[in-house]
């Protein structure tokens, strides 16, 4: 008999929850085994679980889902994460895949899309939902032919506290999408102004939205 698919449900909306362990006692060879509202406690059900695929939201009111995604990937790599959230922006999905997901949905998705990508990544595959494959197709596309990285004296991390800063996001906003402390950010938000040689914030933004960033 073939074992069923183990999930843990990670979201702090409770009506979310338990429309999805609802959705998930309805599925052939999937059983949820968790859930959990905050990262904390999402840490240590699926260290205490183990189970194949984690179906993790990116807002929380403490740390982050991205957050929580990298200590996953790093601590358990059997464990398959499956982003399900309301956040469609560019920095959110590839935040999401570079902290090592395997798979990133919008809230929207169907029941049958959601099934098809817990299997897919239970089965050791990376999906993507049909709201944001094209958008990662289109990105990844434009970076293939993007000759040169703007301001390639700054670090990745840099690079993208410098895209989130020209978007608007004030420095706690931007903690909280990557997964930092507010701390970190100003550091970065220093070495930035230092290595762009500019004196404000404003300055920093000017030269990043004209090299194309933050739009």
């Amino acid at each position: 008999m073939t074992e069923p698919i183990r999930v843990v449900v990670v979201d702090d909306h409770p009506v979310f929850r338990l429309g999805m362990t609802a959705l998930l006692s309805t599925l052939d060879g999937v059983r949820c085994v968790g859930e959990a509202a905050d990262v904390d406690t999402a840490l240590a059900v699926v260290e205490a679980e183990l189970p194949d695929v984690v179906l993790m939201d990116l807002h929380f009111a403490e740390r982050s889902g991205i957050e929580a995604t990298a200590i996953i990937a790093r601590r358990t790599p059997q464990v398959g994460v499956l982003v399900i959230t309301m956040l469609d922006d560019d920095e959110s999905l590839f935040a999401a895949l570079r902290a090592g997901a395997r798979g990133y949905l919008l809230k929207g998705a169907s029941p049958a899309e959601v099934e098809r990508s817990i299997r897919s990544i239970a089965n050791g595959e990376m999906i993507l939902g049909s709201a944001v494959a094209a958008q990662a197709t289109a990105l990844l596309s434009g970076a293939r032919t993007t000759p040169a990285n703007p301001f390639p004296q700054l670090t990745d991390r840099e690079r993208e506290v410098l895209a989130l800063v020209a978007r608007g996001l004030e420095n706690a906003a931007i903690a909280h999408r990557l997964g930092l402390s507010p701390k970190t950010v100003r550091n970065n938000l220093s070495n930035i102004l230092v290595k762009l040689q500019v004196s404000s914030r404003g300055q920093a933004i000017a030269r990043a939205r004209d090299a194309g960033l933050g739009g």
